[in-house]
């Protein structure tokens, strides 16, 4: 489904020029760029998410790229982000991800990951918006900490946090193409 956003649309002459590449890029990868052509409005916002959280923090930290592009594509995939799983999925190649284990996410229990991926996977799946009222138990927290330290965990937990409030943000504005399977479709979408 095609986003149908309130927002404005900015063109690409109106865009700042360091966003240009970026509309051009999604339209190449998508066939659409509200996403852009929308934080035309908040450029500053923008260059936030991709130069401070993304830079900075998701592909800065202490995790692996690899590990972190599998969350990433986990969340997308159960959300249903057609946008977020075309991107990751470029992402995740790019970082090393086998495409067996790219194509094998949706039964990462018995496909071809270790125990330390199927482990952070699992905690992925309760941080789900899907997901309202999962929580780490003690059972997943001990799975996970056999392979990452409590300050690892925390900074997956808080990656995971921001990666799904933006999910979040992108479903609730209609800034993105969703999967036909999305659950997050706008009631005035999912009645016609």
């Amino acid at each position: 489904m095609k986003p149908e956003p309130h927002f404005k649309k900015h063109t690409r002459e109106e865009l700042p020029e360091h966003m240009k590449a970026d509309l051009d890029a999604a339209m190449e990868l998508h066939g659409d760029a509200t996403f852009t052509e929308t934080f035309g409005s908040a450029p500053h916002m923008y260059d936030w998410y991709l130069n401070d959280y993304y830079k900075k923090v998701f592909y800065s930290g202490r995790i692996d790229v690899r590990i972190m592009e599998l969350v990433r594509l986990r969340l997308a995939n159960i959300h249903g982000c057609a946008h977020c799983n075309r991107g990751d999925r470029v992402a995740a190649r790019e970082a090393g991800v086998p495409e067996e284990q790219i194509e094998g996410l949706d039964d990462y229990e018995n496909g071809p990951f270790s125990e330390k991926e199927k482990a952070i996977l699992a905690m992925a799946d309760v941080m789900v918006l899907t997901n309202p009222n999962g929580s780490v138990t003690k059972e997943i927290y001990d799975r996970a900490h056999a392979h990452f330290t409590d300050g690892e965990m925390m900074e997956i937990g808080v990656n995971m946090a921001v990666l799904c409030g933006m999910a979040k943000f992108i479903f609730a504005y209609d800034l993105v193409e969703k999967e036909d399977y999305c659950p997050f479709i706008p009631a005035t979408q999912a009645a016609e």
